[in-house]
């Protein structure tokens, strides 16, 4: 039986009446995804019908999931709040403090050794709050939702960027900072701009070396980086009817590489089964009952672009396998065209590692169509040229893939098995010799490639591709290899091509696990004690945030004005400061030390303007906090793309940033700024960030008025005394300037708790 199926079926009883009601207020038929948030409104049945892109609404999502990374300071926060018990079902999974190295066994006993103060510090504050715990090793936590908890129709939000995964069951699953988690936990609405809506419209069917995801890959190469910020991307056709649920899974997760708000599926026979291939049969049943309110109506698939903001067609006959990068996931590049890029480019041909798995392409489909080719070494006399590493995306495949002999057939070939966790997907593998920095390729079925997020080197080129290419680039050992047309040469010195790969949507023999990593929260967990040591390097209790004074900022300097893309992996790294997550002073000595300064295209290099010289980003920071002066972060567009993590806004407001402004913002970060109290601005003339100078002043003379739709006036005092006079706008709406006034959204919840 499903986890919470109590909640689902509450869900499914109220579905039709609110779905029908919105159809109603609207005035037409209706897409899934407006379905879904229609009948999640904080206020019951819908009233009125809101502008995408324009509308602030508030929501009630059925379950939030916690990754252990982010969830010390989503919990840390909620112990603040004053409550009991969480309001809605809650999980916390612990895979982003294991760091790949040698194998699973040995990386998981040092990561609960290493780590294992975090570890208690999460068991604990669970077990007290009513929090589902999973342990270390039980798996990815979005391998690990799709496996137990995300259901058709449903909406949950997860401090995690890739929460978005649960789309490939038909949920709303939105990433957020942990601030936003804290308000539905504490039993509050949840604010989101009513999305615009992208239609992708699959024809055709998925066969030969093609994967779901390719899908992604070629959407991320139509769409960009940002080409799906404000937007829920809803995929239909007959193509996403043929295709798995775990690969419609694939296609979500890497959707927050376009900047979507989150990706969706309609309904279908796949997620029946594979709903009953996980033991929730009462699930699938009770989605049956209400399957024509889990997909669009008829006529919104009909007729697509009257319904949808922007309409995709996709041709999957026609789909090419792809790899995409390096340093960014929107550069697609169809595997047939890789050997002339990879020559103008001069990319190096030579793929050091091939690596597959993680959260978004660790299924068991995933994993039998990669062993289909690992046979294929010893049956065709090849050998692996590239070093090649497997990381299950939980225990149950992980185990199920064992029972099945794909392990050993892996093994045969040489791989590497990690453990059930992130691993080198977020920077936590110790890769051996990463350090020299040299200019290297890898591939990975990963879902970001930014520089130095798979193994801290600048120079490693990371390209993205489906399990299945990157498996066969791993055996040939070269980047330019096409496994459609090209040949390989064997022991024998003949030569060889690969087959096609072949797998199992579901395993022929159904899942298998002894024991899945699941801890039960106490019935009652008043008695539960959670101690946080105050010399403990690891874990910092939070003092709350300053209200604004009321007046207007003056005499700012500026920190930083980053060129380029700056990422949160840039403003606030992952890798080896992840264990500083739950400790807000240390790991803000990682603070905006990966974003390039503009003035002199270096990296934790700028200049202090109290003493004129340059020295790194968190250090001139902490001199200007500690001289009670103001300071500002400019950046370029797309500010804060990739992970949902909110330390990249909770460090520059810890150590005093009072404004960042930008071109553009992504949204989650845009939202965790404003959720932390800090101004977040955009330049109404995007050629004004031309005009910040290194040693500039800046005063924002209009802030005591500040108010919704209301641009903000920033002037810019140049060291000659010249100014200008630049607008800035903003997107806040009366409860985020409550926000900003009482220094963040978890002082309103404290204050409204004690009152």
């Amino acid at each position: 039986m499903a986890f919470d199926i109590d909640m689902i079926q509450k869900v499914y009883a109220g579905i039709a009446e609110r779905v029908d009601k919105a159809r109603e207020v609207v005035g037409k038929p209706l897409t899934l995804s407006e379905k879904i948030l229609y009948a999640h409104l904080w206020d019951g049945n819908p009233t009125e019908a809101f502008e995408r892109g324009k509308d602030y609404v508030d929501f009630a999502p059925d379950r939030i999931a916690c990754q252990d990374a982010t969830a010390q300071m989503a919990l840390l926060q909620f112990m603040h709040a004053g409550k009991p018990q969480v309001a809605v079902p809650t999980t916390v999974h612990c895979d982003h403090l294991i760091q790949a190295k040698v194998g699973a066994d040995k990386d998981l006993k040092k990561a609960n050794e290493t780590s294992n103060e975090v570890f208690d510090f999460l068991g604990s504050v669970s077990n007290k709050y009513g929090i589902g715990f999973w342990k270390p090793g039980a798996g990815i936590i979005h391998q690990v939702v799709l496996e137990n908890y995300a259901f058709p129709g449903g909406m949950m939000i997860g401090t995690d960027s890739h929460t978005v995964n649960a789309g490939g069951l038909g949920m709303i699953a939105i990433g957020v900072g942990g601030a936003d988690a804290v308000d539905v936990m504490a039993g509050m609405p949840w604010e989101l701009k009513f999305p615009k809506l992208i239609g992708v419209k699959l024809t055709g069917k998925l066969s030969g070396w093609a994967a779901p995801k390719d899908v992604i890959l070629k959407v991320a190469g139509i769409l960009t980086v940002k080409g799906g910020t404000g937007a829920i991307v809803e995929y239909f056709g007959e193509g996403a009817k043929a295709m798995s649920c775990t690969g419609k899974g694939t296609i979500c997760n890497m959707g927050a590489e376009v900047g979507a708000t989150t990706s969706t599926f309609g309904y279908d026979e796949s997620m029946d089964r594979y709903l009953r291939a996980t033991d929730r049969e009462d699930v699938a049943d009770a989605a049956r009952e209400v399957k024509e309110y889990l997909t669009a109506d008829p006529e919104v698939y009909e007729n697509p672009e009257q319904y949808f903001d922007q309409v995709i067609e996709i041709n999957l006959s026609e789909l090419e396998p792809h790899l995409n990068g390096p340093f960014t996931p929107d550069l697609a590049t169809p595997i047939s065209k890789m050997k002339e890029a990879a020559k103008e480019n001069d990319w190096p041909l030579k793929v050091e590692y091939g690596l597959i798995g993680s959260c978004t392409n660790s299924s068991y489909e995933d994993i039998s169509r990669a062993a289909s080719l690992a046979r294929q070494v010893s049956d065709k006399k090849l050998k692996t040229k590239s070093n090649f590493t497997i990381t299950p995306g939980s225990e149950q495949v992980r185990f199920t893939i064992e029972r099945d002999g794909f392990i050993d057939t892996f093994n045969k070939i040489g791989a590497t098995v990690f453990a059930n966790a992130c691993g080198p997907c977020i920077g936590m593998w110790d890769r051996a010799g990463a350090e020299k920095e040299e200019r290297n390729t890898i591939v990975h079925s990963f879902n970001r490639n930014f520089a130095k997020r798979a193994d801290g080197n600048p120079n490693t080129l990371a390209f993205v591709g489906s399990p299945e290419l990157v498996t066969a680039i791993a055996i040939s050992g070269r980047l330019d290899f096409d496994p459609l047309n090209d040949k390989l040469i064997n022991e024998d010195g003949e030569e060889v091509m690969l087959d096609e790969p072949r797998g199992y949507e579901l395993p022929p023999e159904g899942f298998a696990v002894e024991d899945a990593g699941y801890q039960a929260p106490a019935e009652d967990g008043s008695d539960v004690e959670v101690s946080v040591s105050p010399t403990s390097e690891r874990l910092q209790l939070l003092t709350p945030f300053e209200p604004w004074d009321g007046k207007n900022i003056t005499g700012a300097r500026l920190l930083i004005k980053a060129h380029g893309k700056c990422t949160t992996d840039h403003i606030s790294m992952a890798g080896p400061w992840l264990r500083f997550r739950g400790h807000l002073d240390n790991i803000s000595n990682n603070c905006l030390i990966g974003a390039v300064n503009a003035f002199n295209m270096k990296t934790n290099f700028v200049k202090n303007q109290l003493t004129g010289e340059y020295g790194g980003v968190p250090d001139t920071q902490r001199e200007y906090k500690a001289a009670g002066i103001p300071t500002i972060v400019v950046g370029d567009h797309n500010y804060g793309e990739g992970s949902s993590r909110e330390h990249a806004a909770m460090e520059p407001r810890h150590l005093g940033v009072k404004v960042v402004l930008v071109k553009s913002f992504a949204r989650i970060h845009e939202t965790n700024l404003k959720k932390q109290g800090m101004l977040a601005l955009t330049f109404d003339n995007e050629n004004d960030y031309d005009l910040i100078q290194e040693d500039d002043t800046f005063n924002l003379v209009d802030l005591e008025e500040f108010a919704p739709n209301k641009p903000l006036t920033l002037e810019v005092v140049h060291s000659d005394g010249s100014k200008d006079v630049i607008k800035t706008n903003h997107s806040y709406n009366e409860g985020q300037i409550a926000w900003f006034k009482a220094g963040s959204a978890l002082n309103l919840i404290a204050a409204a708790g004690k009152a």
